[in-house]
């Protein structure tokens, strides 16, 4: 009778690299490990695409008939072919820099294994760093691997981002975070701005038609009334969105920050020991919290702003440029932000606040 082999283990770990220190670069996800995009993914993107040129032929046709046929007007129509025509390329880059450029990865390698001076942390230096990734919210648990300070996870993507501002599908499908929300900004500022002058000029045309009824043809009035129609539409629709964006940076927030209070537990100092503390985790969880204290983290969150450190210092985090020539780069497609993405300053304020909402918190049930 032929002997029994070795009993098979339940769980077994393949290639099993060797620990920090020796040499091993870790990155926490890897591109293969994220979720494949297909076609349908990009659909969206096309219609943003669409969007975008489709209303170029009645322009196009508007701005020959009205300042040349008409008015006989060559620099005018040379003038506002030049205004359209570049917001409609600086939308474009900008749009680029979003769909290619990658929003924020998060990367720990060993130290001095970065031989190109990018902005990657070693992994050793990472973990005995004075951040303590223990922390609630320090940790992805998803990526298996420490989560920097306002990083997210995101799970559309199936990967953390550093600062990540909100997912967007009508931008290829991908995140705004760190490295692209200058850009963002730049892309909203750009549809805004170019929206509006259609508008302006479309409803001047237009109003010229009405009151020179004999002297334009019956056609282009129609490409005027709809050119300014749309125009107003995406002035209100994406100049509001921009100057929400206006106010996040101006308070130094992202999208997730402001749509979360909840997300100022993970933040709360030690919860005072009282009676009525062993009611509560330490910090606390959201489903722990009664309609009281959901209440009062709600009004806290309006006014403890972690990382507003002044709207000039604000906005210089976000678009402030590091080189003799950055505003060339801000000016193109919106540049990228500054710092690591890792680490930012926090409002001398925030501790204080945070300790009074700990106390009310344990105290609001009594």
């Amino acid at each position: 009778m032929a002997s029994r082999g070795r009993p098979k283990p339940l769980v077994t770990i393949d290639n099993l690299g060797p620990p920090p220190g020796v040499s091993q670069v870790f990155t926490p996800v890897q591109d293969d490990d994220a979720p494949k995009k297909r076609w349908y993914h990009y659909v969206p993107l096309y219609g943003t695409v669409i969007l975008i040129f489709s209303p170029h032929p009645s322009l196009l046709y508007f701005l020959v008939h009205h300042y040349l046929v008409t008015l006989n007007q060559p620099i005018r129509f040379t003038i506002h072919l030049l205004i359209t025509y570049t917001l409609t390329f600086l939308m474009c880059t900008s749009l680029i820099v979003l769909v290619a450029r990658d929003p924020g990865p998060v990367k720990f390698e060993e130290a001095g294994r970065d031989d190109e001076g990018s902005e990657q942390v070693g992994l050793t230096e990472a973990l005995n760093s004075p951040d303590d990734f223990s922390a609630p919210g320090r940790w992805c648990r998803a990526c298996w691997a420490p989560k920097p300070e306002r990083t997210h996870h995101c799970s559309f993507c199936g990967r953390c981002v550093l600062k990540m501002d909100h997912h967007c599908p009508w931008l290829g499908n991908r995140c705004i975070g760190h490295r692209t929300y200058p850009a963002f900004l730049h892309f909203l500022l750009c549809i805004t701005l170019l929206a509006s002058y259609i508008a302006v000029i479309s409803a001047y045309a237009l109003h010229y038609a009405f009151t020179h009824p004999y002297t334009i043809d019956e056609v282009t009035p129609v490409h005027e009334l709809l050119l300014a129609f749309a125009g107003i539409v995406f002035t209100l629709v994406i100049g509001s969105f921009f100057l929400y964006h206006v106010y996040l940076v101006t308070t130094n927030q992202t999208t997730l920050e402001n749509i979360s209070p909840f997300l100022l537990l993970r933040h709360l100092p030690v919860l005072p020991t009282t009676e009525y503390s062993h009611r509560l985790s330490d910090p606390p969880l959201e489903h722990e919290l009664s309609y009281p204290q959901r209440r009062l983290v709600k009004d806290a969150h309006r006014n403890i702003r972690l990382y507003d450190i002044g709207w000039k210092k604000n906005w210089k985090q976000v678009l402030g440029c590091t080189r003799s020539l950055g505003w060339v780069y801000r000016a193109l497609y919106g540049g990228s932000s500054n710092g690591d993405g890792k680490s930012f300053p926090r409002n001398v304020r925030s501790e204080e606040l945070l300790t009074r909402l700990a106390r009310e918190l344990v105290s609001v049930d009594k």
